[in-house]
């Protein structure tokens, strides 16, 4: 531990990301990220970007971007927050709407920058065991709390609550902010911000990151109440007032345009999710029934941590968790077609059926 060191930072343990490999010869199916490359309108649009433009300091506020993105979901520009990926976007919530007398709460299996956070910024924080079929139920959630986050559809399982569970969970917690984080809503669920003008205590979080292919430009925009999106601007003009630099903010304006080629990318990643859970079951996995662009499965005789190791060794990466609950689960992101046939056929290699 080094002397000059702010006491918090010796007691962090900081969120560990998916390995981003050097070698380009591995099938990366571990972080999630899109198979597939982003709107042709985007690389028009960061084509066009001058270097005039680069000169100067970008919208502080990207309005033009809140106001599309307002537009899609039939919100308020005012109701749109947008900031570097929804990570910074979620950090943000935390330090202006989580820091309360009374602790914050989420799953037990989830995203685990929460308890990260919950560590940086001094949040007191409870994990809410999920259900034994790794479901979440509203009614396990105190009344009176400082306030809840949830990823919906769950990661790393993949499973979707239903817009009336959310329901039931704001009308619980009324006195305090719901954060839905739906970084894969759009791989076959349905989002909450149609709940938002109904409830002034929901904060809708999204990334551009996945179902959009912008992992490369950090992209993140949060929905709600005029009062919930004030606060978080609040906390970015303290913090950083020029969080989307000009490229990012034209490139997401021109993916949130083309409303087309999102629709048909997450049908082909939907489709592709079917046709894999299918070729896994038939290896004798059990899958988690997915709502997002990736599959938390296990074996009934072979054990995760052999079968990941048995998976680099042929080329493959994904995803295992050294922790509870989860420690005989492979989190698989879901591929291309030619993708998850590799997969498939370095399964039967390491369970010895090649």
């Amino acid at each position: 531990m080094s002397r000059y060191w702010s006491d918090v930072v010796s007691t962090l343990t900081p969120y560990v990301p998916g390995e981003q490999p050097l070698s380009d010869k591995l099938v990366k199916l571990n972080t999630n990220e899109s198979p597939y490359p982003p709107s042709p309108r985007v690389l028009e649009a960061i084509s066009a970007v001058s270097a005039d433009a680069l000169r100067l300091y970008p919208d502080p506020e990207s309005f033009v971007l809140r106001e599309a993105i307002a537009t899609r979901f039939g919100l308020q520009t005012e109701q749109v927050f947008v900031g570097n990926g929804s990570d910074e976007v979620i950090a943000l919530a935390f330090m202006a709407l989580f820091k309360h007398r009374l602790p914050l709460y989420f799953p037990d299996v989830s995203y685990s920058f929460y308890p990260v956070w919950s560590a940086l910024f001094d949040i007191a924080s409870n994990a809410i065991p999920l259900e034994a079929d790794f479901s979440i139920d509203p009614a396990s959630y105190p009344a009176k709390n400082g306030g809840i986050i949830i990823p919906n559809p769950n990661a790393p399982t993949g499973m979707l609550m239903g817009l009336d569970s959310i329901r039931a969970l704001l009308q619980r917690s009324a006195e305090s902010v719901v954060v839905i984080d739906e970084a894969y809503i759009d791989f076959g669920g349905d989002s909450a911000a149609k709940l938002i003008d109904e409830y002034d205590n929901l904060l809708v979080v999204q990334t551009l990151s996945k179902s959009r292919a912008l992992a490369g430009l950090r992209v993140g925009f949060a929905m709600g109440s005029e009062t919930l999106i004030e606060a978080l601007g609040r906390v970015k003009n303290s913090f950083n007032s020029y969080p989307l630099d000009i490229v990012a903010q034209r490139a997401a304006l021109a993916s949130i345009g083309d409303e087309n080629y999102f629709r048909n990318t997450c049908e082909r990643v939907i489709n592709t999710r079917n046709i894999l859970c299918s070729g896994m079951t038939e290896l004798g996995f059990d899958i988690l029934p997915s709502v997002a662009n990736f599959i938390l499965a296990s074996h009934r005789q072979y054990s995760a941590r052999e079968l990941f190791s048995g998976l680099r060794d042929q080329g493959i990466l994904v995803r295992y968790f050294d922790k509870p609950r989860i420690d005989n689960h492979l989190r698989i992101t879901i591929g291309t077609d030619e993708n998850n046939e590799a997969l498939l056929i370095a399964l039967r290699t390491v369970m010895g059926n090649g």
